[in-house]
């Protein structure tokens, strides 16, 4: 499990309940169910730090606090 903060939210243009990762960007995923988005997003990331890795793009470490939103 990563320790990178979440956003969680219905999407009624998409159907779909939505995962955001503000601390990577473009790191997203969806599902039917809350459960499911936090799946897919959890597989997003890992996959997001693999890809960074490959190509030897810096890793933020995870904040540990609630990021600041507009």
């Amino acid at each position: 499990m990563y320790k990178y903060e979440i956003i969680l939210y219905w999407s009624d243009a998409d159907g779909d309940f939505i995962a955001e990762v503000p601390q990577l960007p473009g790191c997203a995923a969806h599902g039917h169910t809350q459960e499911a988005a936090l799946k897919s997003v959890n597989d997003a990331i890992s996959l997001w730090i693999d890809t960074a890795r490959e190509f030897n793009d810096p890793i933020p470490e995870p904040k540990g606090e609630r990021l600041m939103l507009a």
